[in-house]
């Protein structure tokens, strides 16, 4: 139980000092999820947005972890994911498009899963 706690301690302490992308977008793409569900509980209902967020928590879930676990907890290269050395240290430079692209893939199908849910 400890190591799961020191896992979410370390995955918290990188999304909050990752530079992966601007400071201000960390904050807006919040912003985007919540204005993103607010609308599709007004058009949909709030079953069909339960289920979309799970799925796609889950799908976000599963790539965060594939990144972890690929870039030895972001200390190596790995499709997108630049790993750069600076005084002596390893620090995650850049992300590219694979992994907005899988994003917007785990959007899609977290919406069709939704759609097709009674």
């Amino acid at each position: 139980m400890s190591r799961l706690i020191d896992g979410i301690k370390t995955d918290i302490r990188f999304l909050k000092s990752h530079t992966l992308q601007p400071a201000w977008y960390k904050v807006v793409k919040v912003f985007i999820l919540l204005a993103f569900l607010i609308g599709y509980w007004a058009l949909f209902g709030f079953t069909r947005t339960a289920i979309f967020l799970v799925i796609f928590a889950l799908l976000s879930l599963v790539v965060h972890m594939v990144y972890r676990t690929k870039t030895k907890t972001w200390t190596q290269n790995w499709r997108d994911l630049v790993v750069v050395q600076q005084n002596g240290a390893t620090h995650p430079h850049r992300i590219g498009v694979f992994y907005y692209v899988v994003i917007i893939l785990n959007a899609a199908i977290s919406v069709l899963a939704s759609q097709l849910a009674r």
